[in-house]
This record gives structure tokens, C-alpha cells and sequence, in this order.
């Protein structure tokens, strides 16, 4: 089980964005790497591919390390580390902090 996955609220803790918070789109788990929204823009630059997609400079998000970002409980809205508990066999996320179970996969 990941301890971050899609959907996630996550603070950075280091880095050039370092204390910005925001929901994770992508985990790309083979690279250790995230794409979270609004961190880490890079620009593009497209060429255009026909009349529907004209080219130009596109701003999107490229991926950070997974350890550079921590898991924001909902409860407690603090940046935790995760544990995994076993609940009726299936293995759930929980909060280090607070002991509040976690949502998620």
C-alpha cells in the first residue's frame, strides 16, 4: 500500500516550493515521483499539431520526489506520517497524529 496516492492533499517540505500545499494528479510509483497541482510549473513549448491544436508556450506541472512531499490528514489538518492498520482484511492508511483513518485506495 502507497502512502500517497491520487487525490491526496500534500504539503511540499522541501524544495523550491517548500511549504505549499495541493492535490496530488498523478504518483508515477517506478520513478518515486508525483505531480502535484499548481507545484512545480515548467513551460512547453508546443508546435502545432493542426487548426484545433495551435502551437504555443503551454504551462503545465512536472513531477516532484515523493519524499519531498508529506500526506496532509484531513482531520487534523497537519502534514503526518501514515501507518497501515488492517481492518476487516483490508489494510486502511491512518494517521500518525491523530489515529484517524485515511480515505484513499
Amino acid at each position: 500500500m502507497r502512502s500517497i496516492v491520487k487525490n491526496d492533499l500534500v504539503k511540499v517540505i522541501s524544495g523550491n516550493h517548500k511549504g505549499k500545499t495541493g492535490k496530488v494528479i498523478m504518483v508515477i510509483p517506478e520513478k518515486n515521483r508525483v505531480i502535484v497541482e499548481k507545484i512545480q510549473l515548467v513551460k512547453r513549448h508546443t508546435r502545432a499539431r493542426s487548426q484545433n491544436q495551435p502551437g504555443g508556450i503551454v504551462e503545465k506541472e512536472a513531477s516532484i520526489h515523493i519524499s519531498n512531499v508529506m500526506l496532509v490528514c484531513p482531520k487534523c489538518g497537519k502534514p503526518t506520517r501514515t501507518r497501515t492498520s488492517t481492518v476487516q482484511g483490508n489494510k486502511t492508511r491512518v494517521c500518525g497524529q491523530c489515529e484517524e483513518m485515511i480515505s484513499g485506495e
